[in-house]
């Protein structure tokens, strides 16, 4: 639902690889940008409507793709003025019985992009009176209540721009393997509810649990199940046949699933149906790509589709308005889509991440043009984001505009903006708050002779930008813009990023910052080898040794190599559950959580034995002091322990 990519680079960087399987995650439009295999026009724009140089121009893209990043199956619909202009499936839907992919009728899992079906039925309630946008949602709850904090209670519109203020959290529970252990959602979302940790309308930072909150109101407040809600007001009145949230798919529907693919060593080897389970108004959608586009021409046509209506224009028109900024000189959340500008067309959407499906589904209102696309296979991210720049940058081409001069006092401005931010999307309280620690930090430097800052850790590669005013700046190379906001007096608070609005950041606190951490683990990890190799080597000195000081080097030598131990305890458990993190918590992690407990206990007794010996005098000066810096790094350890929730069962 919205952690997959992110996440799996993340815990891929530590080898904790905890690629959060999420629902769906908002597709993060380029935080790796893939090479647009396409020509920019330099004479006219070609005409959208030349549907034979339309397919030509998709297949040219597509073929690159399946054979450069190994896609298995997917499917590709572009649609004008109500109309299909293509639609096209490539690859197999089911290898092994070597079944086309057929745009009509090939369900592809659109993770998050369901989301815009979930807001769509709360804006038909609010339309009808039922909801109110700026209503507390406690006021619709009825199985359960969110606990009051801020002294702000969370609205409707707080849950449909990503301002409502949750940290976030998925570890164990939020794919289901087994349809067994799936949840009704007021269950799920009772015994997983993420801390408030800002308040809300402060800044857009994606939840899964706030999406599936809404479909939970949805269904108390209609009194309709969620998915029943879903097939009888939305789907079924757009004709949109080959369309469910049900998991599994209906029987008749079966036939019709796509199947997720993994590239293993080169081979294509199918996975298990992904159950989304108790968060599925978040990320349960399993769509064709032609029942897709009966949706995207209703929301173009303002709620309309076929004659038959879903929204009023102006409850449609409403939902497609900006609604919240993380910085206003940027695109904007509306209500559940989200804003993008591609070569400074405004465009809203949603894209959608499962474990082994990629979707992207883009609305271009002012034009009545529209994009889906989904993939099967790891090289889906990459490929969705060729295909939408490519599309765009065909049919809706950029003006070459000269960069404006950098200000006088450039540098003097700068410097309030460099340093290390983060997504301010991740756990507090939980163990998944490791995820921060393990992944690198998105810095921020100033090119003084350039005139232009350095960002390094958003992307595959690094990036300069050039201002365009007050704190803006675009991308040299690329789309991407940036905006700095917070105290107009000192060092920025937060960095806008234009292609996800979505995904509000803040500095990173110094004693967070994966660097520092990396430091004082490296420097512990010196220490503790030292002594390990110096009890080695003195083995018989220690033998000869009082009992007392005899015991406290015994008790030195085992807490270094309890670190030892802890460390790659943990990372191997990680590891060798990879696969399944986000569905359960694994027994061995369990059992493994133990072992930095013991090493607590074993501090405190090294805090009482350094004690002993400065007061008893135990060997020489140097070795004391040797002995005191050996204790100063298992205390920083233990305190890295606790910040990162590694003491105790931090589990959702």
């Amino acid at each position: 639902m919205a952690v997959l990519p992110m996440m799996r680079t993340t815990a891929r960087a530590l080898h904790l690889s905890l690629a959060v399987a999420a629902c769906a995650l908002p597709s993060a439009p380029a935080l790796a940008q893939a090479p647009a295999p396409t020509t920019a026009p330099t004479t006219a724009t070609p005409a959208l409507d030349d549907t034979a140089a339309l397919g030509d121009f998709i297949d040219g893209i597509m073929k690159a793709h399946v054979e450069d990043l190994r896609i298995p199956a997917s499917v590709v619909a572009i649609i004008k003025n109500g109309k299909v202009l293509y639609a096209k499936g490539y690859g197999s839907a089911d290898i092994a019985a070597g079944k086309p992919v057929d745009p009509a009728t090939t369900l592809f899992r659109i993770g998050s992009t369901s989301k815009l079906f979930t807001w769509t039925a709360v804006m038909q309630l609010v339309e009808q009176g039922k909801l109110s946008l700026d209503g507390d949602v406690n006021s619709y709850l009825k199985t359960f209540k969110i606990p009051d904090a801020y002294g702000k209670p969370v609205r409707i519109r707080d849950l449909m721009t990503h301002s409502a203020g949750w940290e976030d959290g998925a570890f164990g529970y939020l794919i289901i393997e087994d349809s067994a252990g799936v949840e009704p959602i007021s269950t799920t979302l009772q015994k997983h509810m993420p801390n408030r940790v800002r308040a809300p309308g402060q800044l857009a930072s994606y939840s899964n649990y706030g999406a599936a909150l809404a479909g939970l109101i949805v269904e108390q407040v209609s009194g309709v199940p969620f998915n029943d809600y879903i097939r009888d007001n939305i789907l079924t009145p757009l004709k949109m046949e080959y369309a469910t949230f049900q998991e599994p798919v209906p029987n008749a529907l079966k036939p019709y699933s796509a199947i997720g693919y993994a590239d293993e060593n080169g081979i294509y080897v199918p996975k298990p149906f992904e159950f989304v389970g108790g968060f599925r108004p978040a990320g349960s959608g399993s769509m064709s790509a032609l029942s897709m586009t009966h949706f995207m021409i209703a929301h173009l046509q303002n709620g309309e589709y076929d004659g038959v209506r879903i929204l009023k224009p102006e409850t449609a028109e409403l939902m497609h308005r900006r609604a919240f900024s993380n910085d206003p000189r940027l695109p904007s959340m509306a209500l559940g889509f989200y804003e993008q500008e591609f070569n400074n067309v405004r465009v809203i959407g949603h894209g959608g991440d499962t474990q082994h499906f990629h979707t992207e589904m883009y609305l271009v209102p002012d034009a009545q043009v529209g994009i889906f696309a989904s993939y099967v296979g790891d090289g889906g991210g990459h490929a969705r984001e060729g295909l939408v720049r490519g599309f765009f940058d065909r049919y809706f081409p950029a003006k070459a505009a000269a960069p404006p001069a950098a200000d006088a006092d450039f540098s003097a401005k700068a410097k309030n903006y460099a340093g290390a931010y983060r997504f301010a999307r991740h756990s507090s309280s939980k163990l998944e708050k490791l995820f921060l620690v393990a992944s690198p930090s998105m810095n921020v430097s100033v090119l003084d002779k350039e005139k232009r800052l350095l960002l390094t850790g958003l992307g595959e590669k690094p990036a300069q930008y050039f201002p365009i005013g007050n704190g803006v700046f675009q991308e040299v190379v690329g789309h991407r813009r940036i905006a700095f906001s917070g105290d107009s007096a000192g060092p920025a608070v937060h960095m806008s990023i234009s292609d996800l609005p979505f995904m509000g950041t803040e500095r990173v606190p110094w004693f967070e910052s994966p660097k520092l951490n990396y430091m004082l683990l490296a420097l512990a990890t010196l220490i503790f080898l030292s002594a390990l190799i110096t009890a080695f080597y003195r083995r018989s000195e220690t033998r000869a040794m009082p009992r007392d000081e005899k015991r406290v080097v015994q008790l030195a030598t085992l807490t270094s190599a309890w670190y030892f131990i802890t460390f790659v305890a943990l990372i191997l458990v990680l590891v060798v559950n990879f696969d399944s993190l986000f569905s359960h918590v694994p027994t061995s992690l369990k059992i493994a959580l133990i072992l930095p407990m013991i090493f607590v206990v074993l501090t405190l007794m090294l805090i009482a034995a350094l004690v002993q010996a400065w007061r008893a005098g135990y060997w020489s000066m140097g070795r004391r002091v040797r002995f005191t810096f050996l204790v100063l790094a298992a205390v920083a350890v233990c305190l890295f322990f606790n910040s990162w929730n590694l003491l105790g069962w931090r589990f959702g």
